[in-house]
């Protein structure tokens, strides 16, 4: 079997589905990183609302803790959070 030249391995290097990798270029584009900065603001919003509703006395029961915001709003803030910054890394940035 004889080697293959340098000129076929080129050939077969660029004719794959591949792009050439390009160098001195970020990894996401700015619609990238404002979602990414978007679904940061929304998971910090998350915890911020879970904050608070402990008692001062810690031999006393603050129902606060079960209201609305911190057992079900900011949950999901935080999920919708994760899934905008999954989207923002898998979203391809316009070339």
């Amino acid at each position: 079997m004889a080697p293959k030249s340098q000129e076929s391995i080129k050939a077969n290097q660029t004719s794959g589905t591949m792009a050439p990798a390009r160098v001195g270029e970020f990894a996401f584009g700015k619609e990238n990183y404002r979602l990414m900065l978007i679904g940061l603001a929304l998971i910090v919003i998350g915890f911020l609302l879970m904050i608070g509703g402990g008692s001062e006395d810690p031999n006393q029961f603050n129902p606060e803790i079960f209201s609305f915001r911190r057992i079900t709003l900011a949950p999901i803030l935080i999920l919708a959070g994760y899934v905008v910054e999954i989207f923002a890394i898998m979203k391809k940035p316009k070339d």
